[in-house]
């Protein structure tokens, strides 16, 4: 992605990053699930059962 911060005009801008993303190599297929690497949140303790 080329560097856009000295282009002022939003379109303008838009145009060169759009040609940008055509222009890349397609991204490879992912190896593993997205979340694969989150830290997993542990249930909190849910006190006495009611019946």
């Amino acid at each position: 992605m080329p560097n856009t911060k000295s282009i002022t005009d939003k379109v303008e801008r838009k145009k060169i990053k759009r040609a940008a993303r055509k222009k890349a190599a397609p991204k490879a297929k992912r190896t593993g699930a997205r979340g694969e690497n989150k830290a997993t949140v542990k249930k909190a303790s849910r006190g006495q059962a009611k019946r």
